[in-house]
């Protein structure tokens, strides 16, 4: 329902009230949007940063949320610094994850422009929290580049199911990439799985190149609508109306 102040979305099972989201329409929903941002401060004792999104508030970043696969991030980003140019992910030699028990100030220092993601949206006085693992969802799959694993849905409760899908997408998917397979995606045929996969790739490779012109802080990639995100998710055959 779409009222010139705000958007009401009810989902219905068998005629029964499931789910029920109200969205103001000057509201914007950020998580998901990728940044690069400008590291402010280091915070030791939280073993965090905050870093400056283009917020009011700085946003927050944990050391256990840099991502394992962060070092090859920063190789990356200082590759298309310096050539001008981004680099061919299936080329690249991918380095060593960083430590899980490391220490914020070991990988991260003041003033440095690093790629972040909304994980979750600012609240009252708390700017956004931020994640270093960058990610593209689509209705059956999740990519996630610079890392090289396919990890499937644990509610696929079949076993020779999820094999199937995991053998599948390690034969399709390109190198240097990571894909979660999503619960949508049980039963799927291969088609189908290769063409959205394809599409998220190409959402990376379009908004990654963004980076080479782009100063902290800046907006690359804008996630959809909530409307949108939600179709995306929840939407099968079974539907007989929108």
């Amino acid at each position: 329902d779409v009222q010139p102040k705000e958007i009401s979305i009810a989902i219905l099972e068998d005629k029964k009230l499931v789910e029920f989201q109200k969205e103001a329409q000057d509201e914007s929903f950020s998580v998901g949007n990728v940044y690069v941002g400008k590291v402010k401060k280091l915070m030791p004792a939280l073993n965090a940063a905050f870093v400056d999104v283009g917020y009011k508030k700085d946003a927050f970043l944990h050391y256990l949320d840099l991502g394992t696969q962060f070092n090859s991030f920063l190789k990356f980003q200082a590759f298309a610094e310096e050539k001008k140019k981004v680099p061919q992910l299936q080329k690249m030699k991918l380095m060593p994850d960083i430590k899980k028990e490391g220490r914020i100030g070991d990988v991260l220092q003041s003033g440095q422009e690093i790629l972040v993601q909304i994980a979750k949206e600012p609240i009252s006085t708390k700017g956004p929290r931020l994640t270093s693992e960058i990610s593209f969802a689509g209705r059956f799959l999740i990519l996630i580049p610079l890392i090289d694993r396919v990890s499937v849905s644990q509610k696929i409760k079949s076993r020779e199911e999820r094999a199937r899908l995991r053998q599948l997408l390690q034969s399709i998917k390109p190198k240097n990439y990571g894909v979660i397979v999503r619960t949508n995606a049980e039963g799927k045929r291969v088609a189908e799985l290769d063409a959205e996969l394809k599409v998220l790739v190409k959402r990376w490779e379009v908004n990654i190149a963004k980076i080479i012109k782009a100063k902290a802080p800046s907006i690359i990639y804008e996630e959809t609508a909530r409307t949108v995100a939600l179709l995306r998710d929840i939407f099968d055959p079974s539907f007989e109306q929108i």
